[in-house]
């Protein structure tokens, strides 16, 4: 299957290259000229232009736009519908409000376009484990993108499905980040009261080693947190300050418009918030874990 993949950079670079190793053509596009010639020299077929993009696609096009949300994501899909054709198809799968993307969806269709919205989780590790997507959409357009998942899937029958109509793709991911934010924060905090019992001298590294099998609250996470502890369990080369995404702060709006108590979400969000005014171990450790399975920058203490 041949599609385009609109934005190079780490997620989307990794999955331009996974696509290509499942057998896919790759249409690869983006504003810095480097990024092309890095896809192309992993068998992509490079493009310069949106036109030549749409140029280089076959009838129904697909083009997978993975672009900062907002005003980029907007431009990005106004400018490929005004380049496709009825019964194309332009994939969001990047961190947009769910409900940009029902007016997407709404827009394209007037247009005899079809929009599908994949809330995307997997990170830098992506392309080696595979990828985790929440999609909305129609039903039609999304099975025939099912070789699409499939690849960049842990598997073709896991970690994927189509969770409703458009929309409802990034709602469960947005759900999903926030659940993240709930799970990290309570890692940060548990971590940070074990360093702070200095009558034990406790090994951080080793407790998250041992915590890793066969206990309850073994995750990735703590897969990520044994890593970054390896690497320096004073994590001393990591300003604390904690960024947020905006997922965290959506759904805290929505369950304050639902009516639904989230106070985990919630208050891991305000840590965040806290994060960019003191220095604490936790926060490090947060900031840390993001750089571990996201690849997010780090500020550098110091």
């Amino acid at each position: 299957m041949k599609i385009a993949m609109i934005g190079l950079g780490k997620m989307g670079a990794n999955m331009a290259q996974r696509l290509i190793g499942g057998g896919h053509q790759v249409v690869a596009y983006d504003l810095n000229e480097a990024a092309i010639q890095a896809a192309e020299a992993n068998g992509a077929l490079g493009a310069r232009t949106l036109d030549e993009v749409a140029a280089k696609l076959e009838s129904p096009r697909v083009a997978w736009v993975m672009v900062p949300s907002g005003k980029a994501t907007e431009s990005t899909i106004n400018a490929l519908a005004d380049r496709f054709s009825p019964g194309d198809i332009i994939i969001d799968g990047g961190n947009s409000n769910y409900k940009d993307s029902v007016r997407h969806a709404a827009e394209l269709k007037e247009r005899g376009l079809n929009f599908v919205d994949v809330g995307t989780s997997g990170g830098i590790w992506g392309i080696t484990e595979g990828y985790a997507m929440m999609i909305g959409g129609d039903e039609a357009a999304v099975e025939s993108l099912r070789p699409i998942f499939e690849t960049l899937a842990p598997g073709s029958d896991l970690g994927w499905g189509r969770t409703g109509p458009a929309g409802a793709g990034h709602f469960v991911k947005m759900i999903h980040n926030g659940i993240e934010y709930g799970m990290m924060q309570a890692y940060a905090e548990g971590f940070e009261i074990m360093k702070a019992k200095k009558q034990f001298d406790l090994d951080l590294k080793q407790i998250s080693e041992i915590w890793r099998f066969g206990s309850v609250v073994r995750s990735w996470l703590l897969d990520l947190i044994a890593s970054a502890l390896s690497e320096d369990v004073e994590l001393a080369g990591i300003k604390a300050w904690v960024p947020d995404s905006g997922e965290g702060r959506w759904t805290v709006f929505e369950a304050v418009d639902l009516d639904v108590s989230a106070p985990v979400i919630t208050l891991s969000l305000q840590q965040r918030f806290e994060s960019r005014t003191e220095e604490a171990y936790q926060h490090k450790l947060l900031a840390a874990m993001r750089a571990q399975f996201g690849g997010h920058a780090v500020k550098k203490a110091g």
